[in-house]
């Protein structure tokens, strides 16, 4: 099996684990007579915006999966040479640890029913993002300006990509993000919707960081040594 297959099967397991428990596997439209329960506490269908939610982040987990494949596979080649790391990107990985942990925090204050302090920790998290994506931006001009161009080097290009990749997906969860900062101040929103939101919100920053930080170890070069041990294993 190749380090692609492997991939694929990690994400597949995570889905089928993640449906299950929510519910979607047991087949409850089968049922004649009397519908089943669904299986957890709540003891309902599972929010459809959840379920949506749940298989987006699967087919995105693929997605940085195949690129992640392909950077392991690629880097093999001879004329493969990382461009140095840009300093900026420790900072980068500081601001969006910092940015999870806000939204975190305003899932509490959702919880809560705390407003005040909702807006505070949605609106820490959004700067702290916005932080995050103008620090990359500062990273794609070190290295340009060092002339380490996309198109001269494979590794520069997966470095672009990557991150592009990345950065992208982090922006369309801003554009959700103030959505649902606008929610918060506007009082006549519906608390548990607001909450749901903001449930949304964190369970996709959480993500986005676990991706960042494995892009971070591949692009720093500290993820060179399981690279090593995954090809030894499948070779």
């Amino acid at each position: 099996m190749s380090v692609m297959g492997l991939f694929f099967v990690f994400i597949a397991s995570i889905a089928v684990t993640w449906l299950w428990r929510q519910g979607v596997m047991s087949s409850t439209w089968l049922a004649e007579g009397e519908v089943a329960n669904y299986p957890g506490e709540a003891l309902s269908p599972p929010p459809a915006a959840k379920v949506g939610l749940g298989v987006y982040l699967v087919v995105a987990g693929c997605l940085f999966s195949l690129m992640t494949a392909a950077f392991f596979m690629r880097m093999e080649s001879s004329d493969w040479q990382p461009p140095p790391a840009p300093g900026i990107l420790w900072f980068n990985t500081l601001a969006l640890v910092v940015s999870s942990a806000t939204i975190q925090m305003a899932q509490f204050a959702a919880a809560s029913r705390s407003r005040e302090g909702l807006k505070l920790w949605l609106g820490a998290s959004g700067v702290f993002s916005l932080a995050f994506l103008l620090g990359q931006l500062c990273a794609w001009r070190e290295l340009v300006d060092a002339g380490l161009y996309a198109s001269s080097n494979p590794a520069n290009a997966f470095f672009f990509l990557l991150t592009g990749a990345h950065g992208l997906h982090l922006i369309g969860g801003l554009v959700a993000l103030g959505r649902t900062f606008r929610g918060a101040w506007d009082d006549r929103r519906n608390t548990a919707l607001l909450a749901s939101s903001v449930e949304l919100c964190a369970i996709y920053w959480h993500f986005l960081l676990f991706v960042w930080l494995l892009l971070f170890a591949m692009l720093t070069g500290r993820a060179e040594a399981l690279g090593a041990i995954c090809r030894r294993i499948l070779g």
